[in-house]
């Protein structure tokens, strides 16, 4: 049972020290990605769903808050997500509103997506930087039914044009031109649609599709876990000696792509075996001598498998990376600067590939690991602990963004942690 005491609340950097074994039951946060959608798509269609199991994690807060106040001036804070389906869902609600975030949100950019919205029709601004936020949106009924993106821009741009296209006069006509990246993304927007009467599909490879047939949404609508979160609990697996995790929510048939987490630790020693509603992860003698993979389509995964096979000693060549420039941070510059700080030299090659040949430097005595504002920072570099010793992680408290009690999660798990005094 989770309290409000958690740790993630205190600034100050936490020392981690693991136990000897674990044998744990989990209760992961539900899925971020699939919380974010569903209230959009439920305010689309007048909240008439009951979704259960939301997360209470930050992104989903602030969606939750702007979606039920809608105040003039809308922060989202570090919440990428609520900013990009937030821009497409003001443009099609009557009101003006100012949506801004923090310093980094202003830096992220989402000219792209207000662009695409401007071309059919939407009345959006640039309150500051062209390109970037903040934005002044004014609700307007669209009247341009055929917008063309790029097929390698961020998902989420994509997913914010396909869920308001029920709300258009002419449905939505979707073309993506060349490589589609982040496609189970996508995927996973048509299918919640889907759940909610939206007619909404593939047309071909590079085309979709949505009617203009408004939403009909169910009467309650479950919100399973979170594979993102589950990964950090597959790492704990694959780094201890002996471990045995029980995490529920989680399903063999997840509408999450990044489901593909327990496929791709099986190569790294851990046994995924499913139980009506509840995975249980153990141990096994497997472990690769080297682990090549296209992260395209799992990008938040990168970080979860950098630091666990570095610290298996497994080299690697991760490709599909280039999206993880534009994240909460640079996130293949914070990799490459922090594992060096466990000892660990990395390489990056065209933007877009993160690998690893075996090659060492002196670790620091007592590596402080810098978050970045980045929860997946805090989160993916947390289990180290088990293999390095006076492991440090500053600004412990980013992870309320997607997984607010994991280190109360850990502590239950029979991890030591402790803030600096």
């Amino acid at each position: 049972m989770h309290t409000n005491k958690t740790i993630y609340t205190i600034m100050k950097p936490i020392s981690l020290v693991p136990p000897a074994s674990i044998h744990a039951t989990i209760q992961l946060p539900s899925s971020k990605s699939i919380c974010n959608r569903a209230l959009i798509i439920n305010a689309l269609s007048q909240n008439h769903a009951q979704l259960r199991n939301l997360s209470d994690c930050d992104d989903t807060r602030v969606l939750i808050s702007a979606l039920q106040d809608m105040p003039d001036t809308i922060d989202i804070g570090a919440a990428g997500t609520a900013m990009r389906f937030l821009t497409a869902y003001l443009s099609v609600n009557e009101g003006t509103h100012l949506l801004t975030g923090t310093p980094r949100m202003q830096q992220r950019p989402i000219g792209i997506l207000a662009n695409a919205l401007r071309e059919a029709g939407a009345h959006i601004e640039y309150a500051g930087k062209e390109g970037y936020p903040p934005l002044r949106i004014t609700g307007s009924r669209l009247t341009h039914n055929e917008i063309t993106l790029p097929g390698n821009v961020s998902s989420q741009y994509i997913s914010a044009l396909l869920m308001i296209g029920p709300a258009l006069p002419d449905g939505l006509k979707l073309t993506l031109t060349g490589t589609v990246i982040s496609r189970p993304y996508i995927d996973l927007t048509l299918e919640l649609m889907q759940a909610f009467g939206a007619h909404a599909q593939w047309s071909d490879e590079h085309q979709l599709y949505v009617e203009p047939h408004p939403y009909q949404a169910p009467a309650s609508y479950y919100i399973e876990s979170d594979w993102s979160a589950a990964s950090y609990w597959y790492e704990i697996c694959a780094l201890m000696p002996e471990a045995e995790i029980e995490l529920p929510g989680l399903f063999r048939k997840s509408l999450q792509g990044d489901a593909r987490v327990a496929r791709l630790f099986s190569a790294l020693g851990v046994e995924t075996r499913y139980e009506n509603d509840k995975v249980l992860l153990t141990k096994s003698d497997i472990k690769t001598s080297r682990m090549e993979y296209d992260f395209i389509n799992q990008p938040d995964l990168a970080q979860t498998f950098v630091v666990t096979c570095a610290l298996l000693d497994v080299p690697f060549r991760f490709s599909g990376l280039q999206s993880l420039k534009i994240k909460e941070t640079d996130r293949m510059a914070a990799l490459i600067k922090e594992m060096k700080k466990l000892g660990y030299v990395l390489n990056e090659t065209d933007g877009s590939i993160l690998s690893w040949n075996g090659e060492r430097c002196i670790p620091d005595a007592r590596p402080a690991i810098d978050t970045y504002e980045d929860h997946r920072m805090a989160m993916a570099f947390a289990p180290a602990c088990i293999i390095v010793d006076n492991l440090f992680i500053n600004n412990p408290q980013v992870v309320s963004k997607s997984y607010p009690h994991y280190w109360d999660d850990l502590r239950q798990a029979g991890f030591n942690i402790e803030a600096e005094p």
